[in-house]
């Protein structure tokens, strides 16, 4: 099972080094890191995705809040968190192909970002298994090329819809 932590950090020099470095040496595998901003000026936000069967995630949780420029460190894997990638991917088209893809692209809740002569350019944003269902999706047209955040991950505000477990974005397939 995956676990996902978000560690708040100050914006510093060597601080993702740190982070890098000690999970190098302690030989815990990162399914995916992704590091942006936050709200507040010199603070960034890591969300670390890593394999709870091969890595114990509480070792990870407590060697990261050692960490130097390590403000708080929070396993959301069993919080009501709304866990989300995002995917560019430039799939090859021809014109009889080009409207297919469109409305596949559509259905999936994605967008066409860049239309070429010969390839079509497409964003999708959700969780990364809704993810994997469009790329599967578009395979058989010829994925050109294709890059991925990561996962990052908000935790729900409580009451409301904080029984749900992680957003049900409800994508057909």
């Amino acid at each position: 099972m995956k676990r996902t932590l978000v560690a708040l950090v100050e914006d510093k020099p060597g601080t993702l080094n740190r982070v890098a470095s000690l999970f190098r040496r302690r030989a815990f595998n990162i399914e995916s890191l992704t590091v942006g901003h936050t709200e507040r000026k010199g603070i960034s936000r890591m969300t670390i995705v890593v394999d709870g069967e091969r890595t114990d995630s509480r070792k990870v949780e407590q060697n990261l809040e050692k960490l130097i420029h390590v403000l708080s460190v929070h396993d959301v894997t069993e919080q009501a968190a709304v866990m989300h990638d995002l995917a560019m991917i430039k799939v090859r088209t021809s014109e009889g192909a080009r409207a297919e893809i469109m409305q596949v692209v559509s259905t999936f809740g994605g967008r066409i970002l860049d239309i070429g002569l010969e390839t079509l350019m497409i964003e999708a944003t959700g969780p990364d298994d809704q993810i994997d269902r469009l790329v599967e999706v578009l395979r058989p047209f010829g994925i050109e090329e294709m890059v991925r955040t990561g996962c990052v991950a908000m935790v729900r505000e409580r009451g409301g819809n904080a029984g749900r477990k992680q957003e049900e974005t409800r994508w057909p397939g």
